[in-house]
């Protein structure tokens, strides 16, 4: 046999086990392949269907924040004010000081005030101006020489020196207004029952870039939809960890903040919640701080709220579910609230889910129409988070930025669904995630 005639007969004998390979591949893959498309087909809408559900329920709760009532704030009684601590846990940021400086022009008694800073700072210089700005203005700091246990440990250092029977805590970036203690702290005035008061955030940088305006969509969204509605349908509200009031004695009694927790406002809230104790959300009071500016403070603080909630309601749940002095409806608000986070895990897996539906089905050409006409109503069914966000600007008075916001949320926002995944994730494997900090233009004042 030639050389010719060997290479032809190699080459046909290889394209004959080549076509074999094909139909074995046609005749069993496709089925299997059918299976898969099948599943991912059913899974896929299984969970377009809870991302409907969960659409509904944005789309009313933002219906409801633009035809409510704000509640009405009870009136302050001078003679009945109690003791009050006001309380800043700071680790290396100047913008403690400008805190500060505002609690110190509060209208309220001023002998019945106590301002602690909590000093953490592990900077030298920044803790030397923190003690000559404390000692012109006798105020007392704190410092535990680490930041051992985050800022929850640095809640229950300055607790054992906490005079008052009411404890305002404030982030360093938070510059409240005069008369902002006076009213948080009324509530507690007329009604023993409240155990906490959050107030309603607002921002001092929302328009600084896209990643603010993100920022700060994300937040209203929460402080002007979903709070209002959860308190004034169920009663219950969440602490938010600055802008916030608390009975010292509910504190000590429930074993102190969680050192260590990330989200320590949340473990509290729900601690609260398995005692009975009653959490009030005034709409009417309003404080200014600041939103992350840049993407990867943004990617870190989202990522780290993810964390937080997810973990304390891990921690959690049994107990609350389990527990008589919670009713149902409420039992079904916390459940809605601290799984918030999952709506990014949601989204991920309809679009990873989709995709492979996509992929394993039959080859044909594709109907680019009924493709566009499925998302256009797949996009619709579940645009309750997106009308929740066109309403939120509606509400801080920002509408002019909604081009941005979109912009943000197909950009910037992508990335912060992705680490917020990271977060829940790290939850849900038992992985341990470090305390974030975020740069503050209030540092450079």
């Amino acid at each position: 046999m030639s050389i010719g005639s060997f290479i032809l007969a190699f080459i046909e004998q290889y394209a004959g086990f080549g076509q074999r390979l094909f139909d074995a591949y046609i005749l069993f893959s496709r089925p299997l392949l059918d299976v898969f498309h099948a599943f991912f087909d059913a899974l896929f809408y299984g969970l377009l269907g809870v991302a409907v559900v969960l659409s509904v329920i944005y789309g009313v709760m933002s219906l409801y924040s633009i035809f409510a009532r704000k509640g009405k704030e009870p009136a302050f009684i001078e003679e009945r004010a109690p003791k009050v601590t006001v309380q800043i846990p700071t680790f290396n940021e100047l913008a403690a000081l400008r805190c500060a400086q505002a609690c110190l022009a509060f209208d309220y008694p001023k002998e019945k005030v106590q301002i602690i800073i909590g000093d953490d700072s592990d900077n030298l210089e920044i803790s030397a101006r923190i003690a000559d700005f404390a000692k012109e203005n006798s105020l007392l700091v704190t410092r535990r020489g680490s930041n051992e246990g985050y800022k929850a440990g640095n809640l229950n250092s300055m607790l054992a020196r906490s005079t008052g029977d009411i404890l305002v805590i404030f982030d360093s970036d938070f510059v409240p207004e005069p008369d902002f203690l006076r009213r948080i702290v009324a509530p507690f005035i007329h009604s023993a029952s409240v155990s906490a008061v959050q107030a309603r955030w607002k921002f001092l940088d929302s328009n600084r870039n896209v990643v603010t305006v993100l920022g700060s969509t994300i937040v209203s969204v929460f402080h002007h939809i979903c709070l209002p509605f959860l308190h004034g349908h169920s009663k219950i509200s969440f602490l938010c960890g600055s802008a916030e009031a608390v009975r010292k004695s509910d504190v000590l009694a429930l074993g102190e903040w969680e050192s260590g927790s990330l989200t320590e406002d949340i473990e509290y809230s729900l601690r609260l919640f398995k005692a009975g104790k009653r959490i009030l959300y005034l709409d009417t009071l309003e404080c200014a701080g600041e939103v992350p500016h840049t993407t990867k403070d943004l990617y870190k603080q989202q990522m780290r709220w993810a964390y937080g909630v997810i973990a304390s309601f891990q921690k959690h749940a049994k107990e609350l579910y389990g527990s008589a002095r919670v009713t149902f409806k409420d039992k079904f608000y916390i459940s809605f609230f601290c799984t918030g986070y999952f709506l990014s895990f949601l989204l991920l897996s309809l679009f990873v889910t989709g995709t492979l539906s996509f992929f394993t089905d039959k080859p044909a050409p594709i109907d680019l129409v009924k493709f566009i006409s499925h998302m256009g109503v797949n996009t619709l069914l579940t645009s309750g988070i997106i009308l929740a966000s066109f309403v939120a600007l509606y509400k801080v008075k920002n509408l002019r930025k909604t081009f941005v916001m979109i912009g943000a949320s197909f950009s910037v926002g992508l990335m912060v669904t992705y680490y917020v995944n990271v977060g829940i994730l790290k939850v849900l494997f038992g992985q341990k995630m470090p305390w974030f900090m975020l740069n503050k233009d209030g540092n450079k004042l």
